[in-house]
């Protein structure tokens, strides 16, 4: 198999960042992707009976979609690719117009955990969707971008704070607030700005999910050009990764042996427990049903699942240089040389020996590097969708992801290679062996 070529790869994943300032947008993105590879949105009011091919469904901030080639059999077991589509950000809060000392400001929220001084002194757009009045009742969601520096959260000058650099201590209620005008509180302001982007009537938005993100575009760093910034690495990295695996399978000349399946969940930053999350039956429901439209019985869907193997890829802890006695000392991992297996024995990820060599085996298909990972025992240890996803479906995963620097930073780190290496394991793991 040829890898991914890695700088066209990585141009289009900062093309596909670009576009996906929030989860919503992600799945926008993800979904004019697949559409364009002939896949089909299907609804879950919809009758599925007799479809096969590529298929997706939307949800919110989360998509699920799969390829079932016409050849297969009911029973085909599954190669699921897991990802999350949410970052850690500032959202807005219901009532947004507020003001203190002649400035007007917009209140928010902090979503997941965010290192609050990496927010400090940065260009912020807005973006998310807003819930629109529809004809009897019904709502009509619609996205919203606004990238121009709108707003931003002024540090406190040093002159006003000598021991900042000894420790800066952040209030997350009286700190974080933006400032985008002069004046008194608006109410109604920030609705009426939004809504024109959106070019809606205010009057007519009932409710909104919105956030704020940097305004500043993605881009290469280093001597040789040999990394990538951005905002929300994490994890549109996975995201993107999943999407060109999964278009890969269904535009090949051979036709997969199993049935590729992206599941791209939200709100992992906080716990997966939503109607979008990777703790609902979201995916469980679209795997069932695509067995059930092509005539599978009961029996059919647990040989799927018996037989089926999630690898869950979420971004992965790069050792950092000034602290690396904070990582385990015989797992650094580097930009650049694969992406990492993820272990964690008290189930924080949900690898084992046998999801490993699943892993393994793709890298080797795909020519394509990877990393063990385990983190320093004195250090609390993350978690991803991954042991959700392995409870949820009984389903053997393994969790895997780029290595990068500043995670869940405004500005994250990783290497250039990395992201196409881990695109064609995914090719590699949803299309043989």
């Amino acid at each position: 198999m040829t890898p991914v070529p890695h700088r066209s790869h990585a141009d289009d994943l900062l093309t596909f960042i670009s576009a996906s300032p929030s989860p919503y947008h992600a799945v926008a993105s993800a979904a004019q992707r697949l559409e364009k590879a002939g896949f089909s949105e299907l609804r879950g009011t919809d009758d599925w009976t007799g479809t096969t091919g590529g298929g997706f469904v939307v949800q919110g901030g989360a998509l699920i979609a799969w390829y079932v080639p016409e050849s297969l059999p009911a029973h085909t077991p599954f190669r699921i690719i897991g990802t999350h589509t949410d970052s850690p950000n500032l959202r807005v809060k219901p009532t947004p117009d507020t003001a203190s000392a002649g400035w007007r400001q917009v209140a928010v929220e902090i979503y997941g955990g965010v290192p609050l001084n990496t927010w400090l002194d940065r260009d912020l757009g807005i973006s998310g969707r807003l819930a629109l009045r529809g004809p009897g009742g019904t709502a009509e969601s619609r996205l919203v971008q606004i990238d121009e520096p709108l707003l931003r959260v002024p540090q406190l000058a040093i002159h006003l704070d000598r021991a900042v650099n000894d420790g800066l201590a952040l209030d997350r209620q009286r700190h974080i607030a933006p400032v985008w005008s002069l004046g008194a509180a608006d109410e109604g302001a920030l609705l009426r700005r939004v809504a024109a982007a959106a070019e809606a009537e205010p009057g007519d938005v009932l409710g909104w999910d919105l956030m704020l993100h940097d305004v500043q575009p993605p881009g290469y760093l280093g001597a040789e050009r040999e990394f990538l910034v951005s905002s929300r690495l994490d994890n549109l990295v996975s995201v993107h990764a999943g999407v060109t695996a999964l278009t890969a399978a269904a535009t090949a000349a051979e036709p997969p042996a199993y049935i590729p399946v992206l599941a791209a969940f939200d709100h992992e930053e906080v716990g997966s427990g939503s109607d979008t999350g990777a703790q609902s039956p979201m995916l469980e429901r679209a795997l069932s049903r695509s067995v059930t439209a092509r005539g599978g019985s009961a029996e059919d869907w647990s040989r799927a699942l018996a037989g089926a193997y999630c690898v869950s890829a979420d971004m992965a802890h790069a050792v950092h240089p000034n602290y690396a006695e904070r990582h385990d000392p015989g797992h650094q991992p580097l930009p650049n040389c694969g992406p990492t297996v993820k272990v964690n024995v008290n189930q924080r990820y949900a690898t084992d020996s046998t999801g490993i060599a699943v892993f393994a085996s793709a890298c080797e298909r795909a020519g394509a590097p990877w990393q063990p990972f385990v983190s320093n025992n004195a250090m609390p240890c993350g978690t991803s969708i991954g042991p959700l996803t392995a409870a949820r479906l009984g389903v053997p995963t393994v969790d895997v992801g780029v290595p990068g620097l500043s995670m869940h930073s405004a500005r994250e780190l990783c290497g250039a290679r990395d992201p196409g290496h881990l695109a064609a394991i995914l090719t590699a793991f949803v299309t043989s062996g």
